[in-house]
């Protein structure tokens, strides 16, 4: 499992862009702990703290994936990351994560966007063009 590679892909088939991580290292270089949060549209999502900064970043990834699939919100004061009417149960459900499929929905939406199209409109396309051919295949939200 790649959980970094799964919660990039899980967010874009949202449409909400990619995650953004930042880690800091605390202690001594013979004992140092990092530690990273993961952070989607500013909101929290996940965290991890371990000896190396590539496994503190794939904790915080799979925490992430965990609050995407209906576990508890990331954030101690409770703030989840999506609002209530954007959260998946209330868009029917996650769907499944396919990256190929989705690699060529963003080609695809990147292709036919307008010349003046933001970013967050070509994530958005993209989003909606998955969860499309998704559901003509008959593999909707789980």
């Amino acid at each position: 499992m790649n959980a970094k590679g799964d919660l990039i892909a899980r967010l874009l088939s949202l449409g909400r862009g990619t995650p953004e991580f930042d880690v800091t290292a605390a202690g001594p270089a013979h004992e140092r702990v990092f530690r990273a949060v993961v952070r989607s549209g500013g909101q929290v999502l996940g965290h991890g703290e371990a000896r190396s900064k590539r496994e503190a970043e794939r904790l915080a990834a799979e925490e992430a994936l965990g609050v995407l699939d209906g576990g508890a919100p990331a954030s101690a004061s409770g703030d989840g990351w999506l609002p209530e009417a954007e959260a998946p149960e209330a868009s029917g459900g996650v769907w499944p994560v396919y990256a190929a499929v989705l690699a060529q929905a963003l080609d695809t939406a990147t292709e036919f966007a307008a010349e003046d199209a933001s970013l967050d409109d070509v994530r958005r396309d993209a989003a909606r063009l998955y969860r499309e051919l998704l559901a003509d295949l008959g593999h909707g939200p789980e």
